[in-house]
């Protein structure tokens, strides 16, 4: 079992959180990051659904639920957050204390960065970049439960407290492998909405503070408690596939749609 994972060094959100994605130990939400707004989720048969907007920025908002501390291991497009690695479940996460809430804003690019989520095409998205387009357009969290051992015999704590220590100095670098080089906001913006109207991914953007620092966790399981998901792709494609419905329309003229007559238009 992996014993190191990584923790997100973030303070719980403040507010009342609102459930999108519920799963029993976790729920996952995709936040507007201009707005703060949480995207819509739509449900269509059996799985769940947000619409993107090509080059806007967003996180990926995760909230434990449990009473213990849990290691969520994020995909983006089948692509781990953290170390940029082909995603699987038994590779790092972030370690969530019991009750809290904290946003994911990007890929983990050091112990103090991460370029930023937004929406994009495929080709232009991180994985597509990086030749691994076949998993683009799924958020998902993989959460484990941790075995929590019976509290040690004091010379044991001593020598533990020394090993997490030497577990929190280990470089930055280890945390996360080098990715494609950011680039500026404007440039990834403008890029996304050139792109012609087809399946959405998720871009290398501009760096964002986000600092973090490692945690010892011991899984209590190889095997997920849970896996929660979101797919996502544009809303004029959403729209095209039944997954958003259309707005209903009358087809009927109706003979009395106003009040007093206007004057006419010259």
């Amino acid at each position: 079992m992996n014993r190191f994972a990584t923790l997100l060094a973030a303070l719980p959100l403040a507010g009342c959180l609102s459930i999108a994605d519920a799963g029993a130990l976790v729920d996952i939400s995709v936040v507007d990051r201009q707005t703060g707004e949480r995207l819509e989720v739509h449900r269509h048969h059996g799985r769940l659904y947000v619409a993107g907007t090509p080059g806007s920025r967003y996180a990926v908002q995760l909230h434990n639920r449990s009473a213990g501390r849990l290691l969520t291991v994020l995909s983006v497009d089948g692509v781990n957050a953290i170390s940029g690695e082909t995603a699987a479940t038994s590779q790092s996460g972030y370690v969530l204390s019991a009750g809290q809430a904290t946003e994911v804003s990007g890929w983990r690019k050091s112990m103090d960065e991460v370029a930023a989520f937004y929406f994009t095409s495929v080709a232009d998205s991180y994985a597509g970049r990086t030749d691994r387009p076949r998993n683009v357009g799924v958020i998902a969290v993989a959460v484990f439960r941790e075995n929590v051992a019976p509290a040690p015999a004091v010379a044991r704590q001593s020598h533990d407290a020394e090993a997490g220590a030497a577990g929190e100095r280990a470089p930055a670098g280890t945390a996360a492998k080098a990715a494609s080089p950011a680039e500026p906001q404007a440039d990834a913006a403008a890029r996304a909405s050139q792109q012609p109207a087809n399946r959405l991914g998720t871009g290398h953007g501009e760096r964002l503070s986000a600092p973090t620092q490692y945690t010892e966790f011991r899984r209590a399981s190889d095997h997920p408690a849970e896996i929660v998901s979101i797919h996502y792709d544009s809303r004029a494609r959403l729209l095209a596939q039944g997954i958003i419905p259309r707005p209903r329309q009358s087809s009927q003229p109706n003979p009395f749609p106003a009040g007093f007559t206007p004057d006419p238009c010259s």
